[in-house]
């Protein structure tokens, strides 16, 4: 009788986290390790929702290799996991993970299953545990939350994704027939900030999904008042699926934005700080870059992945490259940008802006 590979027994990880694990083979390209371990909860019926650019979709085509972000992502015994976790901690490994995330799918298991994976997470590791829910098949936000944070959780993820109620609902909600909706997604990260504190709740959002720049700032500085971090994407066309034929984000779109984030999220600059364009495109942060950024903006820490720290407060989740193909062009860098990473990013940061000689806020900012 064949076993069927389920939750919460089984779960799903990263291509990169199996190599960390040693049970996949492989290079990480220019040694971006992956800081923290992804598990993602597994059924045999799949998700239950039809988000268009992702690889779960639950109307996704059929595609010779079943993919998640555009990796494969093996499953095993959630037991042989933290096994070979305490033994990287009792032998004292060079390198291992500073968190773990567990993200649910949108099933009705998925919550009941995702404490259950936690609780065993840190019973058997001394590890943080962060969770990334899906809201949709929650009944009650905060009493989960509750239960997580008894359970060893300590940091809630929500993926909002879309920057606006109407994109939410093209791609995610009832035009494309799936269950989302988008007040139900904000409050919970109302109820997740309540029960977890504000900065320990992040949302993601994908920068690409039709949004204008300006949509998007102010859907990060919506998420900021709430209590919640903003952490970023790069939307990149996973095969199979209906937005399979969408082209990614411009580079200057999206380093425009991660500065954005990035400076909203450390309180560096207020809402009405940013000027735009006609096209809604960021044209000015308020102020000069290096006076707002200084050592930051030379170090590359904007343009770096947003996510989950470990215990001493550096960013754990570094996704390598989770939003583009190992390469010399990165979105999100993995690791600290080099000198010519630097280099690179400075003459990508203002592609795609007209420049008017009578647009003194571009100038300026630069």
């Amino acid at each position: 009788m064949k076993t069927e590979v389920e939750s919460p027994k089984y779960v799903q990880t990263s291509l990169a986290g199996a190599m960390a694990l040693g049970l996949e083979r492989g290079k990480f390209y220019r040694d971006a390790y992956p800081g923290s371990l992804n598990l993602l909860l597994a059924y045999q019926e799949g998700c239950r929702a039809n988000c268009s650019y992702c690889g779960l979709a639950r109307e996704r085509s059929q595609y010779e290799d079943e993919t998640f972000i555009r990796v494969k992502w093996p499953a095993y015994e959630l037991e042989l996991i933290t096994d070979i976790l305490k033994r990287q901690a009792e032998e004292n490994a060079q390198r291992q993970f500073g968190r773990i995330c567990v993200s649910m799918v949108t099933h009705p298991q998925a919550a009941d299953d995702c404490l259950k994976v936690v609780n065993a997470l840190r019973r058997a590791v001394d590890i943080p545990v962060s969770i990334l829910t899906s809201p949709t098949l929650i009944a009650h936000t905060k009493l989960f939350f509750v239960e997580a944070k008894n359970a060893g959780a300590d940091r809630v993820g929500v993926a909002v994704d879309a920057a606006t109620p109407e994109l939410f609902d093209q791609w995610r909600g009832k035009t494309v027939r799936g269950p989302h909706q988008w007040s139900k997604y904000w409050k919970t990260v109302d109820d997740a900030v309540e029960v977890f504190g504000r900065d320990k709740v992040s949302i993601h959002l994908i920068v690409g999904l039709g949004e204008t720049e300006q949509e998007m700032v102010q859907t990060i500085i919506t998420a900021a008042q709430h209590g919640a971090q903003a952490h970023l994407f790069s939307f990149c066309p996973e095969p199979g699926t209906a937005m399979a034929a969408v082209e990614p984000p411009s580079l200057g779109q999206y380093r425009r934005i991660q500065l954005a984030a990035y400076m909203i999220n450390n309180k560096l600059v207020s809402g009405d700080g940013f000027k735009f364009n006609e096209e809604g495109q960021i044209i000015s942060y308020g102020k000069s870059l290096a006076e707002l950024l200084g050592r930051d903006f030379a170090g590359g820490k904007p343009f770096m992945t947003s996510g989950c720290p470990n215990t001493q407060g550096c960013v754990a989740c570094n996704r390598p490259y989770g939003n583009e193909r190992p390469g010399p062009v990165l979105r999100n860098y993995p690791f600290t940008p080099n000198c010519d990473d630097i280099a690179l990013i400075r003459s990508q940061l203002w592609d795609g802006i007209q420049e008017d000689s009578n647009d003194q806020y571009c100038y300026a900012s630069k």
